[in-house]
Order: structure tokens, then C-alpha cells, then sequence
């Protein structure tokens, strides 16, 4: 498994996740408050001990349970499903400053949030955008709300200087975010 340097104290790793069949992406990021993980599946070794887990849904709780972190944190809709999955968990809402900084958006779902790294320029997403090219998830993903919740949600992130979006399922924007951003939430919804 490799660890990749995005920017300043931002790393990434893929790994082989059985339960989805296919590589999902993690995200480490040095911060004041210390070593924060979001959505991680089997962290590297190298990475240490995590002072604090973000998740995006509860979904993507993976192996946090296994992990000892200090606090762990996730959307307030997703603390029931969690407590299901032996994750005891924060709550967070759209607007929520977190530790290192880190910022809790909206994100069209109400079990979802997506989080911005001011300091890393990064906009992270755990369901509603998949990479490669970036776009908005499947309405079948979403439920009623559909693809037009995500993009009311997500158009204010369009005043941000995004330069990262990345998401846990597919190739990330490694490059020219808020223009990737924009095309995504510009595309015609799609069915599956």
C-alpha cells in the first residue's frame, strides 16, 4: 500500500476494501490538534497513532473501531448506524469547525458531510462525488432529495479556493478542483 503526499501534511493511500470489492481512499492529515484520519480503511504503519477520525457517512466507519484514536467524529445522522457498528462517535453538522481547522459542509445527504481543508486547499468527499471523472453519485445512492439536493448543497463550496477534491471512491482531483467541481455539478444528472 503506498502513502501519497497531496500537499503539505495531506496523505493518501488506497486499499482493497472486500465488503465494497474494490480500492477505496483514505486521507491523513497533519494538523495542530495531530494526526487526523478520514474515512481510513488499514491505515499504514508508518502513519502512527491518530489523534482524531472524521467520518464523511457512517458507511465509512471501515476499521475505525480498531484503531484507538481519541475522539472520532462523524454527521450527527450517522451516530445511530455507528453505535450499530460499535463506533462511538461526535456529532457534527454542516458548519462545524473541527480539529486542525477542518470544516463540515453540506452535502445534500442528511447522513453525509463533506469536509474542507483550508490549510491543504482540499475539498474531501466520501459518497456524493465519485472521481474519474468527478461527478455527482447516482440518484439510487441518494434517495429522494437526488442529484439536484447535492448540487444546492455543494454550490456554495464554489466560493472556496479548492484546488483537491477527493473522494473516497475512484481518481481524485489532484489539480484545479473548483473547475472540476463546477463541471461536476454543471453535468446532467445520471441514472445509475
Amino acid at each position: 500500500m503506498e502513502l501519497n503526499e497531496l500537499a503539505p501534511g495531506l496523505r493518501r493511500w488506497v486499499a482493497y476494501y472486500p465488503e465494497w470489492k474494490d480500492d477505496v481512499g483514505s486521507l491523513a492529515v497533519e494538523t495542530d490538534d495531530g494526526l487526523v484520519l478520514i474515512d481510513p480503511f488499514d491505515p499504514p504503519r508508518e502513519l502512527g497513532p491518530a489523534r482524531h477520525v472524521l467520518l464523511t457517512i457512517f458507511w465509512h466507519a471501515r476499521s475505525t473501531r480498531d484503531l484507538g484514536a481519541g475522539r472520532i467524529w462523524a454527521p450527527a445522522r450517522s451516530l445511530r448506524p455507528l453505535e450499530r457498528r460499535g463506533v462511538d462517535a461526535h456529532p457534527v453538522r454542516p458548519g462545524d469547525e473541527l480539529p486542525g481547522g477542518i470544516q463540515a459542509l453540506a452535502s445534500g445527504r442528511s447522513g453525509e458531510v463533506v469536509y474542507w481543508l483550508p490549510a491543504q486547499r482540499a475539498l474531501v468527499a466520501g459518497d456524493v462525488l465519485l472521481g474519474g471523472p468527478l461527478r455527482i453519485c447516482p440518484d439510487s445512492w441518494i434517495g429522494k432529495a437526488g442529484q439536484a439536493a447535492v448540487r444546492e448543497a455543494l454550490s456554495p463550496a464554489l466560493e472556496l479556493p479548492i484546488e483537491l477534491v477527493l473522494v473516497s471512491h475512484g481518481v481524485p482531483v489532484l489539480a484545479g478542483g473548483r473547475a472540476a467541481l463546477r463541471r461536476a455539478l454543471d453535468q446532467a444528472p445520471s441514472a445509475a
